[in-house]
């Protein structure tokens, strides 16, 4: 579904080489990840695969299809089929916007019917759509910008950093709740990560990123348990383990 040539993007101004030589496929239907830490060229990457920025050099296809050079009045198709949630909700949503308003935004008209849809499909009741987001919770906050991506309905959903503002609990519910909406919609997923833990939960194979690079790439299980690059072991040695935790927290909730 994508794929990524040679990639490189430099910042003259700034001089900064935020991608060097960047390659590799996402297969329809899979969970790819890519984790780095701060640095290290995931933003620069994202917005690159969103046609969001321009490379320096090399390409980007989608379907088959060069979009890295396109202008914006070609990618309306792209808008659409590529959802992105970020990092801080309260960042991405409108605070003057109802939930209903914020979630119809994408389809360019209101259907009360496709928002209580939506809601429900994120676990948010149907009154939230009255509310403003300030009055919701991070995760509510983060549930709503999950809705909002899926009301175009897009085959492919970017998440940036989608739970590291988030307490533990909350974050596991978040990650269940977005692997759940991948296999529910038959989702591409791109998530963006700084840990390996929080990746090996949600994906299949992932990129190792380090300095603009790709290290190190490969299922996730066995960049997991056989790392082959001393960068990745660093990462793996930093991560919680993020499933010990959601046992953890399962066995309190049991009780």
């Amino acid at each position: 579904m994508i794929e990524v040539r040679g990639l490189e993007r430099k910042y003259a101004r700034r001089g900064v080489h935020a991608l060097r030589g960047v390659s590799f496929d996402v297969a329809a239907g899979q969970r790819f990840g890519i984790v780095g830490e701060s640095g290290s060229g995931k933003s620069t990457l994202i917005r690159l695969l969103a046609a969001l920025d321009r490379p320096s050099a090399g390409t980007v296809s989608f379907r088959g299809q060069r979009i890295d050079h396109l202008p914006e009045r070609k990618l309306r198709f792209l808008r659409e089929e590529m959802q992105i949630v970020f990092q801080d909700p309260m960042g991405s949503l409108d605070p003057r916007m109802r939930v209903r308003d914020i979630v119809s935004e994408p389809l360019g008209w209101r259907s009360p019917e496709r928002v209580a849809e939506l809601l429900a499909a994120v676990g948010l009741p149907a009154d939230a759509a009255s509310r403003y987001p300030h009055q919701f919770s991070g995760g509510q906050r983060q549930r709503i910008s999950l809705a909002r991506a899926l009301a175009p309905r897009p085959s492919v959903l970017i998440a940036d950093e989608p739970v590291s503002a988030l307490d533990v609990s909350v974050r596991a519910q978040i990650l269940d709740l977005l692997a759940r909406l991948v296999e529910e919609y038959s989702l591409t997923l791109i998530f963006v990560s700084h840990d390996l833990g929080v990746v090996r939960h949600v994906c299949d194979r992932v990129a190792v990123m380090r300095r603009g690079e790709i290290v190190e790439l490969g299922d996730v299980e066995q960049v997991y348990t056989t790392p082959e690059h001393a960068y990745t072991r660093e990462l793996l040695a930093a991560a919680p383990d993020l499933r010990a935790e959601l046992a953890r927290l399962k066995g309190e909730a049991d009780a």
